[in-house]
């Protein structure tokens, strides 16, 4: 197959390869930028920079503050665009959009969250907006919503599936009915609701294809029924450019498939994470101390979950795994060693090369 190009609004990414927003502060700095000089696209996660012990007026100060040195430090080692995520779920979401703008982001992606007000909040349409969304049904109401109220359509959409790591948006009961809800027939429902959109706006809306993504021939397909590219994130966590601890590596270089489990989230959602470090055992057994620092999430259930998600993220990140919630996709048990962005880029590359599938006519 051939390699195309991801195009979203005016900017043109060498290679049809997302590398996805994860966090507390898993593809912070340098993993964006790296990303984004081998031709993909980088992410730069914004949710929850820096350290938070002191209330919630100290976090609203200092997620400003770091995200403005997080964007500055990426642009530092790479002077092409990255795009920066932010999560619709956190108290904060919309001075950390204006922020990321202000900074010099031109690809908002918005996920854990429906963004209604997205057009709004930034207006400058040289800024491009890429919704995270897992249904058709969703797409059509943000295309209908958004040309209603701002004459204006996404840039892009993320089309995550339901073997995606971190935050989910599907059921328990979706889940477990992989017949009915898989990424090839999201994609297509996703692709069929988008098209008379394109027609009408005379611009193609890039669809990008997420969840369970792990090898080249993987992206093939998706791109041969019809994305434009592809996203990946546990695949980016074991490369020797993704700054999280030793100890958290190596969680997913241990990881066995029977390890991965679904939890309710403070957030509201249900999450993919590793259950063989011992957390969630601790959090079942009421060992864990239950104080929210600083009232990150707009709806936390801190009570209901049992543990803060910023403490367990920021110790799973900083290798405290005994105490920390490690966020995992569906395929981490394949993970068998770390290498660096260069390597995983070139082998997904080659792999897209050597599908014997073809891209559709209108890619």
């Amino acid at each position: 197959m051939r390699v195309p190009k991801l195009v979203i609004g005016q900017l043109k990414f060498q290679l049809p390869i997302v590398q996805g927003a994860m966090g507390v502060q898993v593809s912070s700095y340098p993993l964006p930028a790296v990303v984004t000089n081998e031709g993909g696209l980088g992410t730069i996660t914004s949710i929850a920079l820096g350290d938070h012990n002191s209330g919630h007026d100290d976090f609203l100060r200092v997620s400003h503050e770091e995200l403005e040195r997080e964007i500055a430090r990426c642009t530092g080692l790479t002077k092409k665009p990255m795009a920066v995520n932010v999560m619709g779920a956190l108290s904060n979401v919309r001075d950390l959009i204006v922020t990321a703008v202000k900074s010099g982001a031109k690809i908002i992606v918005y996920g854990a969250g429906v963004p209604q007000d997205l057009p709004e909040i930034v207006p400058d349409p040289s800024v491009n907006l890429v919704p995270i969304i897992s249904s058709a049904k969703l797409a059509d109401i943000l295309l209908r919503l958004w040309k209603r109220r701002y004459e204006r359509a996404p840039d892009a959409f993320i089309v995550e599936g339901p073997l995606a790591g971190g935050h989910l948006g599907f059921s328990q009961e979706q889940l477990d009915n992989p017949k009915e809800f898989f990424l090839e027939k999201i994609l297509q429902e996703v692709l069929a609701v988008v098209r008379p959109y394109e027609q009408t706006l005379g611009r193609r809306i890039p669809i990008i294809a997420a969840g369970g993504i792990y090898t080249g021939a993987d992206a093939a397909r998706m791109l041969s029924l019809g994305a434009a590219g592809v996203q990946l994130g546990t695949r980016f966590v074991a490369t020797h450019e993704c700054p999280v601890a030793p100890e958290f590596k190596q969680a997913y270089l241990e990881a066995k498939e029977e390890d991965v489990v679904i939890i309710h989230s403070p957030v509201g959602l249900l999450g993919r994470v590793l259950k063989s470090n011992g957390f969630l055992a601790k959090v079942a057994a009421k060992q864990v101390q239950m104080r929210c620092p600083c009232h990150c999430i707009k709806s936390c259930d801190i009570k209901r979950a049992g543990f803060c998600i910023l403490k367990a993220l920021f110790n799973a990140k900083n290798g405290r795994l005994e105490n920390g919630l490690i966020f995992v996709g569906a395929n981490v048990h394949r993970v068998n060693s770390i290498v660096s962005v260069k390597e995983l880029m070139a082998e997904l590359v080659e792999g897209i090369k050597l599908s014997p599938l073809t891209l559709p006519p209108l890619a």
